[in-house]
């Protein structure tokens, strides 16, 4: 995500969401379809932030994901911020974001698709990633944030947001509550 400008609270915005590039692939749970969907928001006619999200499709017959693994190290972290996810919460997170996959709020589709549990969102995640790096000061203005998915976070639980391994300037890392890094971003400038 770029942001070019900041959305100015109570003025009409314009968000314009399109396809950009799909690709098929083979995993190792099988097929896998990746889609580019690219958000472009503006306001007053100014372009003020672009979001491109790669989204990965498995087949329903994918079978079972392989288990995450702990990061084995925890260095200690100044910045931090920590955020308990339930059941209530991935349901209204789904609905704020229009999200229908059920595998955020029904536990037999999640089952089904090969999840323990209900499935955190990987742009709540993200989300939490900007926060800790807006409340300890470093804008997202002129610069872009990334961010990727390394392992999926199952089930209700406190997930922890530090700072990256390079330091809070340059990113944040999302820990589960098994202290397995579930999500990772940058932040560089535009």
């Amino acid at each position: 995500m770029t942001t070019y400008g900041e959305l100015r609270l109570g003025e009409e915005a314009t968000r314009t969401t399109r396809v950009v590039a799909s690709q098929e692939k083979q995993g190792r749970t099988g097929p896998l379809s990746f889609v580019t969907v690219r958000h472009e928001i503006t306001q007053g006619g100014e372009l003020l932030v672009v979001d491109e999200n790669d989204i990965v499709y498995r087949a329903a017959d994918s079978g079972s994901l392989p288990p995450a693994r702990p990061d084995d190290e925890n260095p200690a972290r100044a910045a931090r911020l920590d955020l308990t996810v339930d059941e209530a919460l991935l349901f209204r997170f789904s609905a704020l974001t229009y999200n229908a996959h059920r595998i955020h709020y029904d536990h037999a589709w999640a089952r089904q698709e090969g999840y323990a549990d209900l499935v955190v969102h990987g742009p709540l995640q993200a989300l939490m990633m900007g926060e800790l790096q807006r409340r300890a000061g470093d804008g997202l203005v002129g610069r872009t944030f990334g961010y990727r998915l390394v392992a999926p976070m199952v089930g209700p639980q406190t997930m922890s947001v530090v700072a990256g391994a390079d330091g809070l300037a340059a990113g944040a890392e999302v820990r589960d509550a098994h202290g397995v890094v579930t999500a990772t971003s940058t932040l560089v400038p535009a």
